[in-house]
This record gives structure tokens, C-alpha cells and sequence, in this order.
């Protein structure tokens, strides 16, 4: 039997995969303090993706809403996560500006770090493994996996290898962002990544968009994984990680032990399903297998922006149509794993391909960009005729004469008119016009006001059968008046 281990998944995966990373800092700061309190080994919250959208769709100043929640945990460890390589954008981020990236997140309390490269730079993320480690973070190197032909076990045996040697990563990351794999494949994968991890413990995060990723998390255990990321149950399942509580029951049943209070379970989940009825988004998700995701192995949240994309177009009737498309442009483009960027850059070119009704026939720069190397080395060749169709685009000269910058971070302070390290990385994730809305929205709130109550309930039920326009409720503590407009 094992001690098992694990790691909440809530606010970050979780209302990534459901809430397209949503969650306002209001949101969830009433029940950080239960969440810490629940025996996680450690707690995922901070991302660049979560930054940017704080900033240009809730209005919120990120910076402020992290404080807030690393102060109201402050048993556990936080963990924020980066690309090797890149902050939001679909391009490339100057190393620098990386490192100052990583740097703040420590400095704002972030003590666990996943640092993951699609295409596996491991120079740059040792680099920022030792950034990490100038603060005492606990470092965890990231195996992204993909099925294809040349993603095999010796491919990533090779990556495990790689990522271990350096003494700056304490732990290895196997990371199935399309819930693909199955006790066949976990049967050779995990000894292959651990007979080259040199002993440092392996975590293990898989979302369920298959359904089968909590049986994946137990065949898992039997071959020695023992730190597992969940989500509270109304975060979890469809696009994000198994539940916590549907594990803490399989684990215990098969007899294994673990260090979660269960009692400060319940309310958590309780509060995210009335967060997510509230604001309109979904919770208490299950996805029913799909062969075809198998093919295509975007991540859940992937579909939504696709779907959107193709709204834009009346196509949406085409939806299968593009995610047909969108496996066969990941074989044309060497399989690349399908994380960001390349779910995006795949599953754009796939709706390019399907709206305009020829194959490449508009090429995105970032396309163009990771044909040219920008990215990394790809891990199969590109389509020899794809490469011609997308390096002759109209653009295709000057994208690829143009590599990606590396300023130093004194030169780019001095771009972006700032000493303030915090305000130079928001300066370079979004424009200055976002910035100036989130700050003249004014200061993030503790709460989320639309959270709905008992009294709450019955007046909005109220209003649905009452026929009257105007409806007058009145007790001891309240007096109300509601007038259909026009009234």
C-alpha cells in the first residue's frame, strides 16, 4: 500500500478547463483558507494566461487578487506554472523577461513551480529552475504527453533523463492534457520515465476529456506514481482532472492512505457550485468518450475557442468538420504536443483550412514562426509539402527573417517606462489601454457579489411565475419593490 499525495487543482486547471480561467480572486478567497487547511501537498493558482485574463476581460489587477489568496493560505505551498519559453503571447518572451517573471511569482509567495516546453528547450528550463531555486522553490520539471508515432517511450525516457540531471528540479511531471492515456500505455511509459527520473518522485495530472483519467490515476499508483492532481468536484471531470473526492474514495478502498481532511470538503465544493451557477459558468461536468479525441487530442478547453471561432463565421455546424482537420494539421506539422501554443496554432489553421475551403491557403504568423524554428526543434519532421505551401505565404519572408529579440531586462525597464518589475510584466502581457480599465475599475473584491442565497432564490423564482408588474415584498428585515420595465 502507498501514502498518496495530492495536489488541488481548483483554482487554476480547474477553472481553466471549465471557466476559461474566470475565477476572480472574490471567488474563491472565501474558501481558500478551508483549502488550505485540507492537507494538499501543495495548491495550483498562478499562470500568465490567468494574468491576461484578469486583466482584459474581469478587470481585475492580478498582482492584488494573488496576494490576496497566498495570504489566506499560507499552510501550503502555492505553485505557479510558465512555459519555458513564453508568457501569453503565441510567440517567443525574451529570456529575460521570463526570468523576471519567475522572480516576481516568488516574490508575490509562490514557493512550487511546474515549468513545461511542449517541444522540451531543456537549456531554458533548467534556466528557469535555478531562477526558481534562488528563493528555495520546489521546482517540477513537466513531461508533456501526446500520442503519436514518434512520441514514444524512449522519447520521453530520453526527456526524464534530460530534466532529472539537473539538481534544480526536484520533481517530474507526466502531464496528459488530453486524458488519453491507459493502463496499456502507463503500463511502459511510467517505468521508462522513472528508470531515468534518478529517484525524484513523479506527479501525475491527466484531464478527464476521455472519462477514463481517474482509472488512469489508479493504474498509476500500481507502478509507483503517488502524487495526483485533482479538483474539487464541481471543478473537476469533462476538461479538467478527476475530483478529489471521487480519489480519496478509490484510494482508501484499494487501501492506501493519504493526509486530506475530508470534513473541509463539502463546503468547498458547495461554494464553487454556487460561484458557477451565479456567474453563468458550467460546473459538476462529465464528457462521454470520444474516439475521435483520441485523433485530434485538443485540450477541453481548446473546443470552446473553436467553437467561437467558427460562431464568427456561421460555420459552427462544421465543428467536427475542424477537429477532423485539426489532426490531420498536427500530423502535417510533425505532431507536435497539444498544449499551448500548438493546440492553438493547430486548431486556428484547422478552422483557416475548413472556413476558407483550401488547405493553407492563410497561414498565421505563428504558424510561420514555428516552421521557422522559433519554437524549438519540432519532434517529427514537417510535411515536406506543407513546409513549401507555409514558407511561401506572403508573410513567410518576413516573419522568418525576423527571430526573436533577447533584450536585456534593463533594456526592456527602459521600454516599457518602468523600474517596477510587477508593472513591467503586465505591461508586457497586455496593452496599455486594458491596464488603464482594470486600474479604473478599482481594487479587486473580496467577494463575489452575484452568489445566490435562500431569500435570493425565492424572489428570483417569484419573479419567473408572477404575471403583475410590479411585485412588492415585505417582512421584519425586508422591504422590496420590483417593477417589470416599463412600469
Amino acid at each position: 500500500m502507498a501514502h498518496i499525495e495530492f495536489l488541488d487543482e481548483t483554482m487554476r486547471d480547474g477553472q481553466q478547463s471549465l471557466w476559461g480561467m474566470r475565477m476572480q480572486a472574490g471567488m474563491a478567497l472565501p474558501v481558500a483558507p478551508l483549502i488550505d487547511r485540507s492537507g494538499f501537498r501543495v495548491i495550483d493558482l498562478a499562470g500568465s494566461s490567468l494574468f491576461e485574463v484578469m486583466i482584459r476581460t474581469c478587470r481585475e489587477n492580478p498582482w492584488e487578487g494573488l496576494d490576496l489568496l497566498v495570504a489566506a493560505m499560507p499552510r501550503t505551498p502555492i505553485r505557479g506554472g510558465m512555459r519555458s519559453n513564453a508568457s501569453v503571447t503565441f510567440g517567443v518572451t525574451p529570456d529575460a523577461l521570463m526570468d523576471a517573471w519567475m522572480r516576481q511569482l516568488n516574490r508575490h509567495g509562490c514557493r512550487s513551480f511546474w515549468i513545461y516546453d511542449v517541444l522540451f528547450n531543456i537549456d531554458k528550463m533548467h534556466r528557469l529552475a535555478k531562477v526558481a531555486k534562488e528563493f528555495g522553490s520546489e521546482v517540477s520539471g513537466s513531461i508533456m504527453f501526446a500520442l503519436s508515432p514518434v512520441h514514444t517511450d524512449a522519447y520521453y525516457a530520453d526527456k526524464a533523463d534530460k530534466l532529472s540531471a539537473s539538481p534544480d528540479i526536484d520533481t517530474l511531471l507526466l502531464y496528459d492534457t488530453a486524458g488519453v492515456l491507459d493502463k496499456e500505455r502507463l503500463t511502459t511509459l511510467v517505468p521508462a520515465i522513472k528508470a531515468k527520473s534518478r529517484g525524484k518522485p513523479i506527479e501525475f495530472h491527466a484531464n478527464n476529456i476521455l472519462g477514463q483519467s481517474a482509472k488512469a490515476y489508479l493504474d498509476a499508483i500500481d507502478l509507483g506514481i503517488a502524487i495526483l492532481h485533482t479538483a474539487s468536484r464541481p471543478m473537476a471531470n469533462g476538461p479538467s482532472v478527476p475530483s478529489t473526492e471521487i480519489m480519496l474514495h478509490n484510494v482508501e478502498l484499494l487501501g492506501h492512505t493519504h493526509a486530506i481532511d475530508k470534513s473541509t470538503l463539502p463546503p468547498v465544493a458547495e461554494h464553487f457550485e454556487k460561484v458557477g451557477k451565479a456567474a453563468g459558468f458550467p460546473v459538476n461536468q462529465a464528457n462521454e468518450y470520444d474516439v475521435l479525441s483520441i485523433h485530434h487530442q485538443i485540450p477541453g478547453g481548446m473546443t470552446g475557442t473553436l467553437k467561437a471561432q467558427l460562431a464568427q463565421h456561421n460555420m459552427t455546424e462544421k465543428l467536427d468538420d475542424v477537429l477532423r482537420e485539426t489532426a490531420e494539421v498536427r500530423r502535417d506539422l510533425g505532431y507536435p504536443g497539444m498544449a499551448t501554443p500548438f493546440s492553438q496554432l493547430v486548431g486556428i489553421q484547422a478552422v483557416l483550412n475548413i472556413v476558407t475551403g483550401k488547405r493553407y491557403s492563410i497561414i498565421p504568423d505563428e504558424v510561420i514562426q514555428y516552421a521557422a524554428g522559433f519554437y524549438g526543434e519540432t519532434v517529427a519532421p514537417i510535411d515536406p509539402d506543407v513546409r513549401d505551401m507555409i514558407m511561401a505565404a506572403p508573410r513567410a519572408k518576413q516573419v522568418a527573417g525576423s527571430p526573436p529579440e533577447q533584450p536585456t531586462i534593463e533594456e526592456l525597464r527602459k521600454r516599457y517606462g518602468t523600474e517596477d518589475d510587477d508593472e513591467l510584466i503586465l505591461r508586457a502581457l497586455v496593452p496599455e489601454p486594458d491596464l488603464k480599465k482594470m486600474r479604473e475599475a478599482g481594487p479587486v473584491k473580496w467577494d463575489f457579489p452575484l452568489l445566490s442565497s435562500t431569500e435570493l432564490d425565492q424572489v428570483q423564482r417569484l419573479m419567473r411565475i408572477a404575471k403583475s408588474p410590479v411585485v412588492q415584498i415585505r417582512s421584519e428585515t425586508l422591504s422590496l419593490d420590483l417593477r417589470r420595465p416599463g412600469t
